[in-house]
């Protein structure tokens, strides 16, 4: 596990967490007391961050919950037409080609895949995959934005946009085409019913 100080004079912590990220999918948590840079700290890789200041009961908690997250403890391979989730290797397939997705971009793609056709607010997808407290349901411009830039990753990366739909004004689903022929933006009164996926 790597742990980064972003609030250190002269230390650029998002280009060190960006290249680690680019050569390991080791687990890293971010310690910072701008609201700035927790969120540079998680668009740069990092798989949570820490407000500063804390308790060494919460580090204990947070390093805790971040290495039985890092494990993945189903190994239920999630199956979608060609789009297949391997929980077990963290691995994201469409067809016979590997994806490439990050931590949390497979984190919220694994979530969304888990619960076909469910509603997720940004605020929800902000408390379970960046852990981030969210009071009252506010979601600030900066935290929106790390939603936004990961879902159009992920998007670009599957190689279609119609996996992942945006419901305008509410949040996110995931879709599988071949059963709703949906496209991947509809207003909030298409929400279709849970339909769950293949699991294998």
């Amino acid at each position: 596990m790597v742990l980064v100080d972003f609030d250190l004079e002269d230390f650029d912590g998002l280009t060190l967490c960006r290249e680690i990220r680019k050569a390991s999918d080791i687990p890293m948590i971010g310690f910072t007391s701008s609201e700035m840079n927790r969120i540079l700290a998680l668009e740069g890789g990092c798989d949570d961050c820490i407000d500063k200041p804390y308790s060494s009961r919460e580090f204990v908690a947070r390093v805790s919950a971040l290495l039985r997250r890092s494990r993945v403890s189903s190994s239920s391979v999630l199956a979608f037409g060609e789009l297949s989730i391997h929980p077990t290797t963290r691995e994201v397939r469409v067809g016979d080609r590997s994806v490439k997705a990050t931590r949390k971009e497979f984190e919220l793609l694994h979530l969304l895949a888990s619960h076909p056709d469910s509603l997720f607010s940004r605020a929800e997808l902000l408390r379970r995959v960046w852990q981030f407290t969210v009071v009252h349901e506010e979601v600030t411009p900066l935290a929106s934005r790390t939603i936004d830039t990961h879902v159009s990753s992920l998007r670009k990366k599957l190689g279609a946009p119609h996996w992942i739909v945006t419901v305008r004004g509410v949040g996110f689903r995931f879709n599988d085409p071949a059963v709703s022929g949906e496209p991947h933006e509809t207003p909030v009164r298409a929400r279709a019913g849970n339909r769950p996926g293949t699991v294998l």
